[in-house]
């Protein structure tokens, strides 16, 4: 298949998630998939509670960002080489679960580089994806030998991506260490309060901090905020996200963290589904937000350069805009680590 198909392909389902999400009238040939699909955002969360309809509704406005034609005609500009696949690779990635469909933008490097997929996927987000394969097929027939899907641990491929916790990254370089692969750990986000912002910049804050439930690898866990700034501002600001309180496995989390902060005398902020201790650790607990206060410029970018490692995303003025944390460039890999011009070295 040649790279323009291979293109028109991902247009053409991005093209079909517009119209999906403005609630376009659709013609008789779609009118099926739209119900499928409608029908697995209405129950997913009745197999897998964090997965909501708003969630599932956001992982698919921001697929269909990354499906932009331009952009993707841009992006592939810097693989001359994708057009003409010397040889196709057998490539497993093993997907992550925990956010819907965190593991697309490694099915559109694979299948866009040209190469065969085979796709191991979470328990917890076994549906979706699937389901975006089928449409992809839909308009072009020719993927269909191109993409498979395993229920166990995939070992006979040529290349591997792997995403996982830490714990299971040793397992992964254990099995695939000798094949090409890309292996990635635990990262988080950060946010830098310069102490300006306006509320609609710690609105925006909010969202990257509680989309998908802070779950996710682009999810700011950690604050760093000026010395003397008013903490309470930023509880106000969230008291937008208190829908959050109507969801149980939530709030059984927060409910968890407030109890065994009190036991121990620790000292916190409660916004009333949300507890802000002052910590220097990265990572947070879920229903929890750390964060520490910096008294220089160089006090900033030491912790920042300390941490570099973990961080998937710093969010702030001077870095990725307030509230865009969810919405990546389709040139934007995960870990930092290219992940077309791996794909494109195997040939």
């Amino acid at each position: 298949m040649h790279l323009k198909q291979r293109l028109s392909a991902f247009v053409a389902l991005g093209n079909f998630l517009n119209r999906f999400l403005s609630g376009q009238t659709p013609d008789a040939e779609e009118k099926i998939l739209f119900e499928k699909l409608q029908n697995k955002v209405d129950d997913l969360h009745l197999r897998n509670p964090w997965f909501t309809p708003d969630a599932i509704i956001n992982a698919l406005k921001g697929i269909a960002f990354l499906l932009q034609k331009d952009g993707l005609e841009k992006w592939i500009e810097a693989y001359p080489i994708l057009d003409q696949p010397k040889q196709i690779r057998k490539v497993a990635v093993i997907m992550a679960g925990n956010i819907p469909m965190v593991g697309f933008h490694d099915m559109l490097c694979v299948l866009l580089s040209g190469h065969h997929l085979v796709a191991k996927l979470s328990s917890d987000d076994d549906q979706l994806i699937p389901f975006l394969t089928k449409i992809l097929i839909h308009y072009e027939r020719e993927w269909e030998p191109s993409i498979h899907f395993e229920n166990s641990i995939v070992r006979n491929a040529d290349a591997f991506i792997a995403t996982g916790s830490d714990n299971s990254a040793r397992y992964f370089e254990y099995y695939f260490g000798a094949y090409p692969s890309i292996i990635r750990k635990n990262r988080t986000s950060v946010a830098v309060i310069a102490g300006n912002e306006s509320d609609e910049d710690l609105y925006q804050l909010g969202k990257d901090i509680f989309t998908y439930f802070g779950m996710g690898c682009r999810n700011v866990s950690h604050l760093l905020v000026p010395e003397s700034y008013n903490m309470l501002r930023l509880l106000d600001a969230f008291r937008a996200f208190a829908y959050l309180t109507e969801h149980n496995k939530y709030m059984n989390n927060y409910d968890y963290r407030k109890s065994v902060a009190l036991l121990n005398l620790q000292a916190h902020l409660d916004g009333g589904f949300l507890l802000l201790f002052e910590n220097e650790q990265l990572f947070s607990n879920l229903a929890t937000l750390n964060y520490s206060i910096y008294r220089s410029d160089e006090q900033l970018q030491d912790y920042l350069k300390q941490h570099k490692d973990k961080l998937q995303c710093i969010i702030g003025k001077d870095y990725i805009p307030f509230g865009r944390a969810q919405q990546p460039a389709v040139n934007e890999y995960a870990d930092g680590l290219d992940t077309m011009q791996f794909l494109v070295s195997l040939n």
